[in-house]
């Protein structure tokens, strides 16, 4: 295996390994072995939620927010700090659900915190660990897993056999961190279960249970908001379980120690001049160079790739400097390139201006007023504060803090010049979401937005790192597609400072070329390869991708996952005398699946409409859980029919599947977010209407929220089909499962009203 079997990786690899097939192996011996025969040292560490007060609607609203914070800290800092499970964005949350769903079905079971903070304390030891060996495994995973695909941000050739062994060894470290994260969320799945199934009312428990979600989803949020840490997330985490665990103090203080470990290791050792920064969206490593006392430029990385290098290429440096750029003059590079073309617009737009090396260019070059599209506010003000040029200071420059697509799909302003300048974030994610920042801003409808805004004359750029011929073919296909017969010139240029593929269309393009020195300048930068690739669209945005299909790691990781969860659901389901105590209720597990695909689709038409960004994701799932808890109140008051919810549900599918988006797109955006919300969320509030109603058939029993919690864990692996067919489709799937859930409802003989008070003194 290539640097992977040698001494410095294989034990990690074998310390990774061992670790958790022992946890594995010992909690699925606790959770089977007679309470009797469980040893007394692992009882002092074991509590039961009566211990903490009984039926409380205060702790289970402390325990579901203290879940979906837990949740939140461990998706987004796993997959800042293991760049592979950026690309894989459901990796996370799926192993979240499957351990949440198996508390579910143990929470009957005492509940042990060393269940909790193991497998907690040995994944912080593994994404933070300083070992250089266990670093090298874990940056590995990127290219090791890339093989066979042909999504381009692997960056490697097809599979071959020699790449087999390294790309088992890749399956493997991702079974070990995935079982791990699962371990971490049994115990809180325990916790919340008992008091769902033990609560006098079952809709009110369930109402408070979603409330607590929203609450640590807005927690979580904020802290991301005021740029804090992983340490910070830490404490939070520990201050709402010390909140659970305030009757059991000695259980709450091992809490406090082991969430402060945590807390100790996400916090790195850093060189001098290196620092870590945590935005709203990203990991930010800034290093200054040449020497960190007299920087003459800085290196931004996101997520540990990295980002952007922030020169100075003002007049004052550069004639100081003159030795710097005698092998690229000036007026080549990349930055400074657009302009040779347009010299004198009268307003700009940049999209993704980053620190700002395209503002100061744009500066530098023209008299025209500047509108700078960023969307993340640290990047932004990181550039305020150390950008040499100081281009943000301008009073030329109107800075907006939005999604790029979101701003041209909302503006009604007119541009001379728009550059896309390098928008290049496939490590830049939002982890509620299932899509890309950057998968949404070369999509066809995206680029017509773009062109809508440029004045009769005006040019437009698009400057981009094409790694792969056909990235370069897809972005050339795109442009001709929206521009048609406009003339067009592609190049490469710069080579010091910044580089770039260019992708020059319309506006005084002709005149320029007219000039021998541009012409000349054209025909030599224009000799890179490029093949043929179709141009993505909203419904199949996946711009890394070369054609539509299941990527080969993809299916490896989703076959991968599919056998865990099954090993580890057949252990959930059998009782300590190896006899099965209840089966998987499809009818759940259908409801679930088919839920996950539908908030999916809410979530990416949401992201189109008002940008992918934390707070819109965070308004979008808070709005999600309202209308579930709506649902929940209509069922106790109005006593909604299963037919009624099933022709809701798939009336209100089949809206949200015919109804084009663009027809949403309003200028009051008041009125946008209140149709969008109507359209897009009544399939929630119909779906919540049949949840509820079986949910309370079945007592509010802990099996039947597992078998739920387990369908989502389907319905996000089924997520993944969208790279064959597209996300509309993906509508289509969620109502195949609800029929199906509602085929398995009828063979139970449900009737169509249940009596919900009934229901409520049974359980």
């Amino acid at each position: 295996m290539t640097n992977l079997a040698g001494q410095p990786t294989f034990a990690p690899l074998f310390l990774l390994l061992f670790s958790s097939a022992f946890l594995v192996q010992w909690l699925r011996w606790y959770h089977l072995a007679p309470l009797e025969k469980i040893p007394g040292w692992m009882k002092t560490w074991e509590f039961t939620p009566r211990e903490l007060g009984g039926t409380s609607y205060w702790q289970l609203l402390i325990a579901s927010s203290a879940c979906l914070f837990l949740e939140l800290l461990m998706i987004r800092w796993i997959s800042s700090e293991i760049s592979i499970f950026a690309y894989f964005k459901n990796f996370v949350l799926i192993a979240c659900f499957l351990g949440f769903g198996i508390g579910c079905y143990k929470a009957q079971r005492p509940i042990s915190l060393l269940a909790l903070f193991a497998p907690l304390s040995l994944v912080a030891l593994v994404v933070s660990s300083a070992w250089s060996g266990m670093r090298q495994l874990i940056l590995s995973l990127p290219t090791i897993l890339g093989a066979g695909s042909d999504v381009y941000i692997w960056g490697v050739p097809n599979l071959s056999i020699s790449a087999v062994p390294d790309l088992v060894v890749g399956l493997a470290i991702c079974a070990s961190l995935f079982l791990l994260i699962a371990l971490v969320f049994l115990p809180v799945g325990q916790l919340v279960g008992w008091y769902l199934e033990n609560a006098s009312s079952g809709i009110r428990a369930y109402s408070v249970n979603l409330l607590g979600s929203i609450l640590g989803i807005a927690f979580y949020t904020a802290l991301c908001f005021w740029d804090t840490p992983p340490s910070v997330w830490f404490v939070a985490s520990a201050l709402l379980l010390t909140a659970l665990l305030i009757r059991r103090p000695r259980m709450a203080t091992l809490s406090v120690a082991v969430f402060a470990l945590c807390a100790w290791l996400a916090t790195p050792s850093l060189p001098a001049g290196t620092q870590v920064y945590w935005s709203p969206y990203q990991k930010l490593i800034l290093k200054a160079g040449p020497t960190p006392s007299a920087p003459e430029f800085y290196d931004l990385l996101t997520n540990d790739s990295w980002f952007q290098r922030v020169v100075n290429l003002s007049p004052e440096f550069t004639r100081e400097h003159p030795e710097r750029f005698k092998d690229e003059p000036l007026e080549d590079n990349a930055y400074n390139v657009p302009y040779r073309f347009y010299p004198g617009p009268r307003r700009i737009l940049i999209l993704g201006s980053g620190m700002g090396n395209d503002v100061a260019a744009a500066l530098r070059n023209t008299k025209a007023e500047v509108t700078a599209v960023e969307i993340d506010p640290l990047i932004l003000r990181l550039g305020q504060a150390l950008h040499f040029e100081h281009p943000y200071s301008s009073s030329r420059v109107h800075v907006v803090v939005n999604d790029a697509r979101n701003y041209i799909q909302n503006t009604s302003e007119r541009y001379d010049l728009i550059v896309f300048s390098l928008l290049d974030s496939h490590t830049t994610s939002s982890h509620y979401s299932n899509v890309r920042i950057d998968n949404y801003v070369y999509t066809i409808e995206a680029l017509t937005a773009a062109r809508r805004l440029l004045t009769k004359d005006g040019m437009f750029v698009v400057k981009f790192w094409t790694g792969t011929p056909w990235i370069a073919g897809r972005l050339e296909a795109s442009l001709q597609t929206v521009f048609k017969d406009q003339p067009h010139h592609h190049f490469q240029a710069g080579t010091q400072t910044g580089s770039g593929t260019f992708f020059v269309v319309g506006g005084p393009i002709e005149i320029a070329m007219r000039d021998p020195s541009i012409a000349q300048f054209v025909r030599i930068h224009n000799n890179f390869p490029m093949e043929p690739a179709a141009p993505t669209t909203d419904d199949w945005p996946y711009f890394y991708q070369r054609t539509r299909g299941m990527p080969l790691n993809v299916i490896l990781m989703s076959l991968l996952l599919v056998a865990v969860c099954a090993v580890l659901l057949r252990h959930a389901i059998t009782n300590q005398h190896s006899e099965r105590s209840g089966l998987i209720d499809w009818h759940f597990f259908m409801l679930g699946a088919a839920f996950m695909l539908m908030e999916a689709q809410i979530i990416s038409k949401m992201a189109l409409l008002f940008g992918t960004t934390w707070i819109v994701n965070s308004i979008v799932i808070s709005a999600i859980l309202l209308v579930i808890i709506a649902a929940n109140f209509a069922v106790q008051y109005l006593h909604l029919s299963f037919s009624f919810a099933y022709t809701g549900i798939f009336l209100t599918l089949a809206m949200a599947a015919l109804i084009p988006l663009r027809n949403l797109f309003f200028s009051n955006i008041l009125l946008q977010a209140l149709l969008a919300t109507l359209l897009l969320c009544s399939p929630v509030f119909f779906a919540g209407v049949v949840f509820i109603n079986s949910f309370s058939r079945s007592c509010f029993s802990a099996r039947a929220l597992g078998s739920n919690l387990f369908g989502a864990l389907v319905g996000g692996l089924l997520e993944s089909l969208s790279f064959w067919i597209g996300l509309r489709a993906l509508l289509i799937c969620a109502g195949l499962l609800y029929l199906l859930s509602a085929i398995a409802l009828r063979r139970r003989g449900v009737p169509e009203k249940i009596d919900i008070a009934a229901e409520q003194v049974s359980a």
